[in-house]
């Protein structure tokens, strides 16, 4: 299996049916290898979100970026995309395997308890968010760096989602995150690349 991403772009319904998606789609999947684009539409029917899919990976080939399915592992063996994302409430690590043949399969977690289920149901990475307060989430403070550190104890590589902007990338870097995730810095911007890069600039240029 090839080394997991360290950049996820993660979707949502408004951003799939967005006339630019596309454009800003390729512009991410421009960060090579490093970058993964998340097909995410909770409320969209499996057709569209299959024709997302496909899209996304006709766009990520050239430059080698992975396409990962959220909840659908499914949809995700039907297109051949690298991997599935599992929420609260959707399949287990070992059913979704099952499904979806091969590739990565995730579990987005809140807290060190979610965590350590997602790990021993044998998740190949945890998404763990929200990190810092976010506008997708008003209100609801961030689970901090310390938080962080206890999930990553765990062994298995954690991608940081929320608030997360070039400066708190390299914090979450340093606390031990393999990687990062987010949705308003990577596709609500003028140059998706740009902020796909600034993103990844902790990985890409270590000190």
């Amino acid at each position: 299996m090839r080394p997991l991403p360290r950049l996820h772009a993660i979707t949502d319904d408004a951003i799939l049916a967005d006339a630019d998606v596309g454009i800003r789609a390729a512009a991410i999947a421009a960060a090579g290898p490093a970058a993964a684009l998340h097909v995410r539409g909770r409320n969209s029917t499996g057709a569209f979100l299959a024709k997302c899919a496909t899209r996304f990976v006709s766009l990520a080939h050239p430059a080698e970026a992975a396409v990962i399915v959220n909840g659908r592992p499914d949809l995700a063996r039907a297109v051949g995309v690298q991997g599935v994302q599992l929420g609260a409430g959707d399949l287990t690590v070992a059913d979704a395997r099952r499904v979806l043949g091969g590739g990565w399969v995730g579990r987005s977690v809140h807290n060190l308890e979610e965590a350590s289920a997602a790990v021993a149901e044998g998740a190949d990475y945890l998404l763990l968010g929200a990190v810092y307060e976010t506008a997708t989430h008003p209100g609801q403070p961030g689970l901090g760096l310390d938080a962080l550190r206890s999930v990553v104890a765990l062994g298995v590589p954690v991608i940081a989602i929320g608030g997360i902007t070039p400066e708190r990338a390299q914090l979450v870097k340093d606390a031990g995150a393999w990687g990062v995730a987010a949705i308003r810095s990577l596709w609500h911007v003028p140059d998706s690349y740009a902020a796909a890069m600034a993103l990844l600039a902790p990985w890409s240029n270590p000190a």
